[in-house]
């Protein structure tokens, strides 16, 4: 008779759903680059490739447990870096970070 597998704690079930999640918009990040022909900079490439290899290994990509939720896989600013680089790879041009936005003088 096989032994059912022991269930995780609804933290650690988070935390693999976390990883999990962070992994998939990764790889689905690279794919979109790769099927819409756009050229990602070697910086971003490698930027996808080191965090993916660190959630792997290590379940999350960041080692100061200050820069993200507990929980998570990602801290706050590699979130937004891959949100950059998903919507590079989508096509879309990304706003302006910084500047004076366009009103009613201009």
């Amino acid at each position: 008779m096989k032994r059912k597998p022991p269930t995780l704690s609804p933290y650690e079930a988070q935390r693999k759903a976390a990883q999990r999640a962070a992994l998939n918009a990764l790889k689905r990040a690279k794919r979109t680059a790769d099927k819409t022909g756009v050229k990602l900079s070697e910086w971003e490439g490698e930027f996808l490739d080191s965090v993916g290899e660190r959630v792997k290994t290590y379940g999350r990509a960041f080692g100061d447990p200050e820069k993200g939720a507990p929980g998570q896989a990602l801290s706050a600013m590699q979130g937004r870096k891959l949100k950059e680089i998903a919507k590079k790879a989508s096509g879309e041009t990304p706003p302006p970070r910084w500047g004076r936005k366009k009103g009613i003088r201009d």
